[in-house]
């Protein structure tokens, strides 16, 4: 993998392949450490396409793979949908011991829980979700059924944060108590998309595969029309094998 672009390193043209140091290219502000910080990681095709056939999966190759392994290792919380748990069968982060000794020692935890935002709570405890040493968050709201949420509440933390739907900031906030705040979202499109509409993402990790998926295929943003664009300043491109690997920060382009 090598820079084509970093907004703070200028590389050389064509620096030998292995040399980025993905840590580094992907550490997060030191604001990150005391507020929250959301940062979201997508792949998608050339055309958009954010899914072959229902998952992410078949549009990443191994530097996409690196990617998102490196974006788990130094977050806090992995934050997604409950509709990517059930369509992508989520398990647990898996972080190796040598990575977890490193968290450790830069004060984080072993390994990061992941919390699921679930309006109506509907996720199965026996998910493999839920077969880890880290219990899930669960957030959700108070009209999801409370059988459903006392079910959760046996193999997860279960978190209110809204009364007929879960609130975004108060999701980001519950996360924050709880020493929480670098927030890798990894989607699905909606929740990026509400995200995004509220002035909560600060920085979107992009990767783009060197193919076409053809029309009908969902975008890394769906829902509701937003009332205006968000803007997003490149902070960083990388590549490997025909891929992008592109960062983007909240914010205007340009000086």
């Amino acid at each position: 993998m090598r820079y084509l672009f970093s907004e703070t390193e200028p590389a050389p043209a064509v620096p030998p392949r292995g040399e980025v140091d993905l840590d580094q290219a992907y550490a997060y502000p030191e604001k990150a450490a005391t507020h929250s910080y959301v940062r979201s990681n997508f792949v998608s095709a050339a055309d958009g396409a954010a899914e072959v056939d229902g998952r992410s999966g078949p549009l990443g190759g191994e530097g996409d793979r690196q990617v998102f392994r490196t974006l788990r290792w130094l977050c806090d919380v992995v934050l997604v949908g409950a509709g990517t748990v059930r369509h992508e069968n989520y398990g647990p982060v898996v972080i190796p011991p040598q990575r977890r000794e490193q968290r450790v020692a830069a004060g984080l935890a072993a390994a990061p829980p992941v919390a699921v935002v679930t309006a109506s709570a509907a996720l199965e405890p026996a998910a493999r979700l839920f077969d880890t040493e880290v219990r899930p968050i669960i957030l959700t709201c108070a009209d999801a059924p409370a059988d459903r949420r006392a079910a959760l509440a046996r193999v997860a933390e279960v978190v209110l944060c809204g009364d007929s739907m879960v609130e975004p900031g108060a999701a980001l906030a519950a996360l924050a108590e709880r020493g929480l705040t670098r927030v890798l979202l990894e989607g699905g499109p909606t929740l990026h998309a509400q995200l995004a509409a509220a002035g909560l993402l600060d920085e979107l990790c992009l990767t783009v595969a060197p193919l076409l998926a053809g029309p009908g295929h969902k975008s890394i943003t769906m829902g509701d029309d937003w009332a205006r664009p968000v803007p997003l300043r490149l902070t960083q491109v990388l590549t490997e094998d025909g891929s992008l690997f592109l960062r983007y920060q909240r914010g205007q382009c340009g000086p």
